[in-house]
């Protein structure tokens, strides 16, 4: 939602105070300019880019619009999902945990919790290191180490999108005034022509301009922005699933491991207190 608001005001105020002025909206449509820019523009962003980050791409538009997918809830959820699995560990023995995480799709556990269950990358990524601790792997630096190395990867990953999208943006502006310049070109070709007919065509070489720091600015800018909130978000919730584990193995109570976990998220989706305490009350015994 948030994304089509933002594309309305935009187009509503540069389009709306264009008109205002007396402008003709039919001069802005030069679609051989947008053609030089934006063809231009994807040209080096697959030149610069790799294969995952190319497939990536294809899913920004996407990703952006659905926004962030962390709200309060998710995070409440979170936290009863944490605080059930070290109830069971605590009171069955950390074995008990085998049948669920070997087979996450069908626990009985992971059902309860149906956002988490959804996430197939924090599924994975919860899975992996409580199967670890089944293991044997009590050594909580270690550990600690190893979720650290992962997250900077995962961070990393999310990074090159951002990049690319962001050296987008940089490189439209610029690419507009390669548009502008053949423009002025194609015009000095017409220098015969009427002054009227030369104002056109120079109107029209302005437009690329025009286009090139619009799209950079009012596109892909933002949208790279908007990248950088979202990934942002699931590394802070693959965080909360690092430190609550990680106060579990350090011998922590369930309610303070899940404590240690809710301190680290943002203050506009941490739940209170409260909160968790009443939805860890309510939450049935694992089995």
């Amino acid at each position: 939602m948030r994304l089509i608001i933002g594309i309305v005001v935009l187009f509503g105020c540069v389009l709306g105070g264009y008109v205002a002025e007396g402008g003709n909206v039919m001069v802005l449509v030069q679609p051989f300019e947008a053609l030089i820019i934006l063809g231009a523009a994807m040209g080096a962003f697959v030149i610069g880019n790799t294969g995952p980050v190319l497939k990536q791409s294809l899913k920004v538009f996407g990703t952006v619009l659905r926004g962030p997918k962390y709200n309060k809830s998710a995070y409440v959820e979170l936290l009863g999902l944490q605080f059930t699995l070290f109830k069971l560990i605590q009171s069955k023995g950390v074995l008990a945990l085998e049948a669920h995480i070997e087979d996450p799709e069908n626990s009985s556990i992971f059902q309860k919790f149906p956002t988490f269950a959804k996430n197939h990358h924090a599924v994975e990524f919860m899975c992996d290191y409580l199967r670890m601790v089944t293991l044997g792997t009590n050594v909580v630096h270690e550990m600690e180490a190893l979720i650290d190395e992962e997250l900077e990867t995962h961070h990393q990953e999310s990074e090159r999108m951002i990049t690319a999208v962001q050296a987008l943006a940089d490189g439209t502006p610029a690419l507009g005034i390669v548009a502008a310049v053949l423009g002025v070109i194609h015009t000095m070709g017409a220098i015969s022509q009427p002054p009227e007919v030369l104002g056109e065509m120079i109107g029209g070489a302005l437009v690329g301009t025009f286009l090139g720091v619009f799209c950079a600015y009012g596109f892909f800018g933002p949208i790279a922005q908007a990248l950088r909130n979202i990934y942002e978000a699931e590394d802070k919730y693959l965080l909360s699933i690092k430190v609550g584990l990680l106060a579990h193995m350090s011998g922590h109570p369930p309610v303070m491991a899940i404590e240690f976990a809710r301190k680290t998220l943002m203050s506009e989706v941490r739940p209170t207190f409260i909160e968790i305490d009443e939805a860890t009350a309510n939450l049935p015994a694992a089995t």
